[in-house]
């Protein structure tokens, strides 16, 4: 087996483990860290043009897979060392349950019947305005952000970790964080969000597809159904917005036989999104049940990346 899989593969189980048990690090969190240096470079690079968001962008994801590929080398007759790092890398990169924790607050909130506790709790899951949203509407919110994100917090980082290692790892996180600041259509970002968002859509077309994928196979463990999963995704899935969340939220709906979509307020912009699946509204129960499959997919995912590193190594032995 390949020296260099052995201690990757090894390093992904272990930070997906770290995850599974602590969630994400609660202080000091190098994302957040990323992320006060990309706005404090923003505040002196930011102009309205699409080439200035492309350098803004792509200098910062270069500076995180630079990062990565510099541990990478400086560890590449180190077996343990890299295993070591590949696990912190992962446990920093991943929000698999840090996701189920803030749908758990949700359902907590709207199973009690406390409407202004879920509004203040969404801003943890999704980005759209909770002022007007009723109970029904926090329960949408709240399992579309889950099938989502399961994707963009949890798979897409494995997917990438597996592929590429410590430099996949970093670079994807770098790419979605960037996308999550500047990458959405306000006045300020259409333009200079361009790159940001455009590269977010890249790094997710594959692991969007594999969390449509993996919510059909393990559905049946959530109560749900596969077929159903699967059905939707095909039909459904392109009608989003977006090229990827799409995929991961019909696939959800079908799974749970839901009907997500409608109308989202971001601050002073409304869309009115098609329906993705043909069953009931969500509502708080469902939120349970959304979570419990979000876990299932992105452990499969793990399991997927693992495995694949190691057979990886195999076929090079």
């Amino acid at each position: 087996m390949s020296a260099m899989n052995a201690p990757l593969a090894a390093g992904l189980a272990l930070g997906t483990v770290a995850d599974l048990l602590l969630g994400d690090p609660r202080r000091r969190h190098p994302v957040a860290g990323f992320g006060l240096a990309a706005a404090a470079l923003e505040r002196r690079v930011w102009r309205d043009s699409r080439a200035a968001g492309s350098g803004y962008a792509l200098g910062l994801v270069a500076a995180a897979v630079g990062l990565g590929a510099a541990a990478h080398r400086a560890t590449r007759h180190r077996s343990e060392p890299r295993a070591l790092l590949t696990a912190l890398a992962t446990w920093t990169v991943l929000g698999g349950t840090s996701l189920g924790r803030a749908a758990a607050d949700m359902h907590r909130a709207l199973a009690a019947g406390d409407v202004a506790a879920a509004r203040a709790a969404l801003p943890a899951l999704a980005g759209r305005d909770p002022r007007a949203l009723d109970a029904g509407g926090l329960a949408r919110a709240t399992v579309e952000s889950v099938a989502e994100n399961t994707s963009d917090a949890a798979v897409a980082p494995l997917f990438w970790g597996a592929v590429a290692g410590l430099p996949g790892l970093l670079g994807y996180r770098a790419v979605n964080t960037l996308d999550a600041m500047v990458g959405h259509r306000s006045p300020r970002y259409a333009r200079f969000g361009w790159a940001a968002a455009r590269l977010d859509d890249v790094a997710n077309w594959l692991p969007a597809r594999l969390t449509a994928a993996l919510t059909v196979a393990c559905a049946p463990l959530a109560g749900g159904s596969a077929a159903g999963a699967l059905r939707t995704w095909r039909r459904d899935g392109a009608a989003h917005p977006s090229p990827n969340a799409g995929r991961c939220e019909a696939a959800v709906a079908g799974a749970l036989g839901l009907r997500l979509g409608g109308r989202n307020v971001y601050g002073g912009r409304v869309e009115d999104r098609p329906a993705l699946g043909e069953g009931r509204p969500p509502e708080a129960a469902d939120i349970h049940r959304a979570a419990r499959l979000s876990r299932a997919v992105w452990c499969a995912a793990a399991a997927l990346a693992v495995a694949g590193r190691l057979a990886r190594g195999r076929g090079r032995a």
